[in-house]
Parts: C-alpha cells; sequence; structure tokens
C-alpha cells in the first residue's frame, strides 16, 4: 500500500486490545434475545466466516454463541435463510448481511483461488450453453441442492494441491451461478445447500442498486475495515479477495478523504487501517462471563495482532498431523474480562459437552467457575 500523508494514531497493546474486543462485540450481549439477535449480529459484524467442521458447532455457532443468548447452534443458517442473508467471498466465504447483496451482485467478483475462469472454460467446452441451462432449471424447479439438479455429465474437476473439486457438470454450472450471484444458497438440507434465484431468496434486495459513485473497493474496504476493527496494510488472509485493493490508491483515498485512520502499535512496525474516529467510540461494559471463541473468530483473524496486543500465540492447528501439533485437532481460546486467558479443547458425547484439556495461559488468572459456566452454556446452544 502507497504511504499516506496523515498522521498516524499510535496506540498502546493495551489500548488497541480494549477497542478490538469492543469493536468485535465479545464484551457483552448487546443485542436482542433469542433469534432476534440474529440480523442485528450478522449485520453489525459485516460477516460471519463459514468453515463447515463441527467438533463443538461449526465456526459460525461458536460466533455467535459468544456474542448472543437464546440461541442454539444452526440458528444463523436456520433463521436468516433465506430473506436476509446470503454466501459470498468477504474474509474467505461468508455469511453476509441481505444489504451487501446489491454491491456483490453488480461486482460479481473473482477471487483469485476460485478460478471461476477455468469452471466457464471448462463447462463450456462441454456445451455453451450449459450454465443457462442450469439457471433455468433452479428458476424452475428451486430451491434446489446441487444433487437435485438433472444431470448433465461430467467434467474434469478443479484440482488445488490434491483438493478435488466437483466432476458434476451441473455442480460446476451452480458454482458459476453462484459466484456471479445469479444464484444464491437459500438455506440448508440434509442433502446439502439449497440454492435458489435472488428474486426469491433475497426479495427485498434483488433488484436494488448500491449508492451511486460508491465503487465496490471502496464499499468493500471500508467494509473489512468494520469487520477487523484494525486491518494490517501488510499482506495477509485479511484481504482475501480485496487483495488487489491493497496494493492500489483506494487505501490512502480513504485516509485522506478522513474515512479511515492509520493506526500504529507499540511494539509492532506494522501498520493498520481503522475506521474513522474510532478513539471516540464507547462500547458496553464487560460482563464478567468468559467466553469461547471459535478458530476463526473475528477477534482472531490477524494473528500477528493477536500475539502484538494479547501475548497470545494461536495457531489453528487442524489440518496439521497429529505429531506436529502443539496443543490440539480443534482447539478454541477463551476470553475473558479482555484478555486471552488459555485455550481448550473438547468433544460431544449425546447432549454433553466433555472438556479433553485445558491449557491455562502462563501468568494470567483462570476463573474455573468462570470457565465452568462458558461450557455449560455451550453446552446448552448445542442441545442434545
Amino acid at each position: 500500500m502507497a504511504s499516506v500523508t496523515r498522521v498516524s494514531t499510535r496506540l498502546t497493546a493495551e489500548e488497541a486490545g480494549s477497542y478490538l474486543v469492543g469493536q468485535a462485540g465479545p464484551r457483552a450481549v448487546v443485542h436482542p434475545h433469542g433469534p432476534a439477535g440474529l440480523a442485528p449480529l450478522l449485520s453489525e459484524r459485516r460477516c460471519i466466516q463459514l468453515d463447515p467442521l463441527d467438533a463443538i458447532g461449526e465456526n459460525a455457532d461458536l460466533v455467535v454463541l459468544a456474542r448472543l443468548d437464546g440461541v442454539r447452534a444452526g440458528d444463523l443458517h436456520r433463521h436468516l435463510l433465506p430473506g436476509h442473508a446470503f454466501e459470498h467471498f468477504a474474509k474467505e466465504r461468508c455469511l453476509l448481511p441481505a444489504r451487501a447483496f446489491p454491491h456483490y451482485r453488480d461486482q460479481a467478483a473473482e477471487t483469485p483461488w476460485w478460478r471461476l475462469g477455468d469452471r466457464v472454460e471448462r463447462l463450456a467446452a462441454q456445451d455453451p450453453k450449459l450454465v443457462d441451462a442450469v439457471l433455468a432449471e433452479v428458476r424452475r424447479r428451486g430451491p434446489v441442492t446441487a444433487r437435485d439438479l438433472d444431470d448433465r455429465g461430467r467434467v474434469e474437476p478443479l484440482d488445488w494441491s490434491g483438493w478435488k473439486g466437483t466432476s458434476s457438470a451441473a455442480a460446476m454450472a451452480l458454482e458459476v451461478l453462484w459466484t456471479r450471484c445469479q444464484v444464491v444458497v437459500a438455506g440448508r438440507s440434509a442433502r446439502g445447500k439449497l440454492f435458489d434465484v435472488p428474486g426469491r431468496a433475497l426479495p427485498a434486495v434483488a433488484r436494488k442498486r448500491p449508492p451511486a459513485r460508491e465503487p465496490f473497493a471502496r464499499w468493500a474496504l471500508l467494509e473489512r475495515v468494520e469487520a477487523a476493527g484494525l486491518l494490517t496494510t501488510s499482506a495477509g488472509p485479511l484481504w482475501s479477495m480485496l487483495r488487489d485493493v491493497r496494493l492500489g490508491d483506494v487505501p490512502r483515498q480513504l485516509v485522506e478523504e478522513g474515512r479511515l485512520e492509520e493506526v500504529t502499535i507499540e511494539g509492532s512496525a506494522r501498520r493498520y487501517l481503522a475506521p474513522a474516529g474510532f478513539r471516540d467510540r464507547r462500547f458496553s461494559d464487560d460482563d464478567g462471563r468468559m467466553r469461547i471463541l471459535g478458530p476463526l473468530d473475528p477477534l482472531l483473524w490477524d494473528r500477528e495482532l493477536v500475539r502484538t496486543v494479547f501475548g497470545f500465540e494461536y495457531v489453528w492447528e487442524v489440518y496439521k498431523p497429529k505429531h506436529l501439533r502443539r496443543w490440539g485437532w480443534y482447539v478454541c481460546p477463551l476470553l475473558h474480562e479482555g484478555r486471552l486467558v488459555g485455550r481448550f479443547e473438547a468433544h460431544r458425547e449425546g447432549g454433553e459437552l466433555v472438556v479433553d484439556r485445558v491449557w491455562k495461559e502462563p501468568g494470567r488468572r483462570f476463573d474455573q467457575r468462570a470457565f465452568r459456566a462458558a461450557v455449560r452454556r455451550h453446552e446448552a446452544a448445542l442441545g442434545p
């Protein structure tokens, strides 16, 4: 990113940590009780990162359960799809509020790793009209899963370093349509994700236009900074589909216009982008609860920032071979009163949450009563 002309705001690690916990939300329950709080939470968070692994709930469940009361695992999709949310790439694959859909539809962004062009080329080689035919089928029959679609033959699957994509031409066409926002995820079923056309799944926003004179890159960067709280100007996974934006003029322009601030943190050479006026924001007092954080919780997105601000090293080791893990397979950090005080690993047996191991952070007070209460709340939310 090109250097900016404004003077950077300087924060201590303690100031940065306090702001991040307040901005990310796991300080107190502030949204309505139960499913009514889900839409406000998603709108505030801008995006919730998705991951299908389910040890003690999927990552999206853990993000929600750390911030809301009266909800259960699965409620995010159950209550917001269709009509109030959709899936697309933001900080990787995420659930986004419906209000973001017009921006994505008009951009139809291709992400660097998604290889939309390769998909289109392979499908066109088989049948130039195949994608249009699948769209017509979804429009006629939706909502449908990929497995419900008519069989349209096979294509060579995409390969990401050994990770194989689908060989079903119909399913690959659905991926193309989803990337272009011509279809959206409208729910889940036992047969997989349900897809439908936006006119049915997102009727309130399907025909809306994004605000005039706000190009996607500018809007998306402002959203990403709000979601991250502090967004490093260095390269990394936080930029995801906005990696080219980082290298262009948009960050500098938004700082010069006063819509973003540049921030430095004591003890770090990195620079960050923050929302304009972020130091004047006021957050609810900490409610004293210990919170279980998902591995992809927004507070943990920037591992280097977590190390700088909280003095906490976190590596998600789920994809490491067992003999190379320092902690465990699906280990979740524990946040208490603004500090990361430890981590734990657990699994489900019937309706119980069984704690396998707890790692207490050296030199930090670990409240055993608060931990037990957090486990009980989480167990109740997972259900039988």
